[in-house]
């Protein structure tokens, strides 16, 4: 394959069916500074770039960027309040993964009921 075959291929590796829904939220979950926002706003609360700066050690222009990617996918929303935006976990936006994440809990629970049959069969 030439290098212009496969690039021009890329474009379709996107559609891996409940993958695509919850994958960009895995993609923004990926940054462990991103994971580390998202856990300071969930058990600190609601606060401001300058706060996230003060808790995570990262600057404020990084925290700004890290909250853009986490606002596009939807895992976080702000409000204005003055001249400052506060941030907080916005759950609705964890709904996609958590679905995507519920399908590998419904396949063990039903690859544990069949085996729980399979079992009740060969004792009959």
């Amino acid at each position: 394959m030439t290098p212009c075959s496969v690039s021009g291929s890329l474009p379709f590796v996107g559609t891996y069916g409940s993958l695509e829904a919850a994958g960009p939220v895995l993609d923004a979950l990926g940054d462990p500074t991103r994971r580390v926002i998202l856990e300071t706003l969930r058990t600190g609360g609601p606060c401001s770039v300058g706060v996230l700066a003060e808790r995570v050690p990262v600057s404020r222009p990084a925290i700004s960027q890290h909250l853009k990617v986490l606002g596009a996918v939807g895992l976080v929303q702000h409000e204005s309040r003055g001249t400052r935006n506060i941030y907080r976990v916005h759950q609705a936006g964890l709904g996609e993964l958590r679905s995507w994440l519920d399908q590998f809990w419904g396949d063990a629970l039903q690859a544990y009921a069949d085996h729980v049959r399979q079992t009740e069969e060969e004792r009959k």
